[in-house]
């Protein structure tokens, strides 16, 4: 009887306490709400994460899945005067084009210079223009653009000239795809001020193309005027590109 009672006693508080049961119970609830928030957590990770690489890829589709070209115009260490001190950071001047008649220019700011490169070269890309180009080498005509102190002078060359420009100008019409230019800049060699200067010069450009259509005539019948002969009009009309 004493060997009942010590084993009815010793397993009643184990029953009335909960011992293992309580603590398996306690564990596996504890498992499950962790493992729902671990799986909520991924869940909403994973999904957020397949989000943003639709949205590249769409991206990548729309821009025909062409390599761009990007060119590192300028980086300034900037800084801002705190409580504490000084507070560091960089900025980063970018240009960015498909080499066929695209190209833009971004600026980003960071406290680090791989991110404000990556800034600045998405924001080059959302601003991306076409500029219609002769022949695929070289612009139409002439041309001038202007934006604060800076001043550029932009003139067609021929075939073999190559790009006489300097500093940001080159990026630009490296990223551009011009090969045969002769510029020259007058005025401030502000890296900012001259490339929205270029890109104020080339919006200004028109093709014959785009002319003809404005003014509801045909391309040939605009070349003609020169004192070329209509055949002649006709070939350099069926030669143009844009």
């Amino acid at each position: 009887m004493a060997d009942e009672t010590n084993l009815e006693g010793a397993a009643a508080p184990v029953e009335a306490t909960g011992g293992e049961p309580q603590r398996e119970g306690r564990g596996g609830r504890g498992d499950r709400g962790r493992g729902r928030g671990g799986n909520d957590r991924g869940g909403d990770r994973g999904g957020r994460g397949g989000r943003r690489d639709d949205r590249r890829g769409r991206g990548n589709e729309d821009e025909g899945g062409e390599e761009l070209i990007e060119k590192l115009v300028h980086i300034n260490r900037v800084s801002k005067t705190v409580k504490g001190g000084k507070r560091f950071g960089f900025a980063a001047l970018v240009v960015v084009g498909d080499g066929k008649g695209r190209v833009g220019f971004g600026h980003g700011k960071a406290r680090e210079v791989p991110e404000a490169i990556t800034k600045a070269t998405a924001s080059a890309k959302k601003k991306m223009v076409r500029i219609p180009l002769k022949e695929g080498r070289t612009l139409h005509h002439d041309g001038k653009g202007r934006f604060g102190a800076g001043k550029v002078n932009l003139r067609t060359a021929p075939a073999g000239t190559g790009i006489i420009a300097g500093g940001p100008m080159r990026a630009v019409f490296e990223s551009l795809g011009v090969a045969d230019v002769v510029t020259k800049s007058v005025g401030t060699s502000n890296p900012y001020n001259m490339i929205r200067a270029t890109f104020d010069a080339l919006t200004d450009q028109t093709s014959p193309k785009s002319v003809a259509q404005r003014r509801g005539k045909k391309v040939a019948d605009l070349l003609g005027r020169g004192g070329a002969t209509a055949v002649e009009a006709e070939a350099e009309a069926a030669a143009i590109v844009e």
